[in-house]
């Protein structure tokens, strides 16, 4: 049986989210109706597993997950509203060790969480197994990964501009491709600032998020990364010197517009289950991009998004990293990279930044 505790104010999610876990026969739970009885209930009910609200009253989801987290550190799955205050509050709770979140439909205790509750269900029973990494601070994360990569970082500074990096023949086609789910806004950032002003090639992220969410983080991204970062809203010519967040809700490729490599936004593919697709993504360089110029990383995720495209990059001699099960939240989509043989390397993901700069550097 898997212990779950569901926090929230509303009765009527409460009544909900209970009636769906109790379908599936397999859960115990508990209910709170805020965040002091959620820290109450997690030390004596001990749970495996907590979905919590995040805006409640006497005391809110972000202030009752750092006591979780404090007390007895517990997989936390957020439910946030589809807001863009909303997704703000959730990457904080990811930085507080949250290990997913939730988004309610049309931000509110709406009677269509049915459309969602598959979604719920995989995320929670994903969460139950997850590895959990306690809080740390972005300061404590950025000098692991100072160290592991051996070279100076830090966000840009705000009266410099980034540096030029010029457009050279060698690496006018080169790209790095990095795919990632659950786990990830918080994984990214022990990659993304870790790269230097200068690196040279670009970089093109597709994250698991929704549509209201992938601004806002590429937003918080571009304040603590040495490189640019910007979310792909509209057909854009991609540089060195970039990081680029497909948006949610849609699936990010690559084409070529007058000869150059081009990042496309398009609506959802209904083939694929995840959005914005890695799979897609991989396929687009594999049509458009030379393999030898391509560098793909799977990162923490459930499911096997982007382990065909990236396996077939690699067998066509891309370099590609898959993170470690020591430091995947999930080790779902890295393990099924590395089961197609389609990993030149795994490791830890505070590593993954100094690889990058090795082999674009040759």
């Amino acid at each position: 049986m898997i212990k779950l505790l569901i926090v929230d104010d509303s009765a009527l999610m409460r009544r909900q989210l209970n009636a769906i876990f109790q379908a599936e026969g397999d859960f115990e739970i508990r209910l709170a109706r805020n965040g002091s009885e959620a820290v109450e209930e997690n030390l004596s009910f001990e749970p495996d597993v907590v979905t919590l609200d995040i805006n409640m009253p006497e005391m809110d989801g972000l202030t009752a997950l750092s006591l979780l987290m404090t007390q007895r550190p517990v997989p936390v799955v957020m439910v946030s509203s589809l807001t863009e205050k909303g997704a703000l509050a959730t990457f904080e709770a990811l930085n507080l060790g949250a290990v997913d979140y939730v988004p309610k439909p049309d931000g509110t205790i709406s009677l269509s969480i049915t459309e969602i509750e598959k979604q719920i269900i995989n995320k929670v029973r994903a969460a139950a197994k997850a590895q959990l990494r306690t809080a740390r601070t972005l300061g404590a994360r950025l000098r692991s990964s100072k160290a592991a990569a051996g070279a100076g970082i830090g966000a840009k500074s705000r009266d410099t501009q980034p540096p030029l990096i010029r457009r050279s023949a060698a690496h006018a086609d080169s790209v790095v491709l990095i795919g990632v789910s659950t786990g990830g806004p918080r994984t990214l950032e022990d990659i993304l600032p870790a790269l230097p002003g200068d690196f040279p090639w670009p970089v093109l992220v597709a994250q698991h998020m929704p549509p209201s969410f992938t601004r806002p983080f590429a937003e918080r991204m571009n304040g603590l990364c040495p490189l640019e970062v910007s979310e792909v809203s509209r057909p854009t010519t991609i540089e060195p010197g970039n990081i680029y967040i497909g948006r949610g809700g849609a699936d990010l490729i690559l084409a070529r517009r007058t000869g150059r490599l081009t990042a496309i936004i398009r609506p959802e593919n209904p083939e694929f289950l995840w959005h914005p697709s890695v799979e897609l993504l991989g396929r687009s360089a594999l049509e458009h991009c030379d393999p030898a110029h391509v560098i793909a990383v799977m990162l923490t995720g459930m499911g096997h998004d982007g382990a065909d495209a990236f396996a077939e990059l690699h067998k066509r001699g891309a370099r590609t990293i898959a993170e470690s099960a020591e430091t995947a939240v999930v080790f779902g989509m890295p393990s099924e990279l590395i089961d197609r043989g389609g990993a030149n390397l795994v490791m830890n993901a505070e590593r993954i930044a100094g690889q990058l700069q090795i082999w674009v550097s040759r």
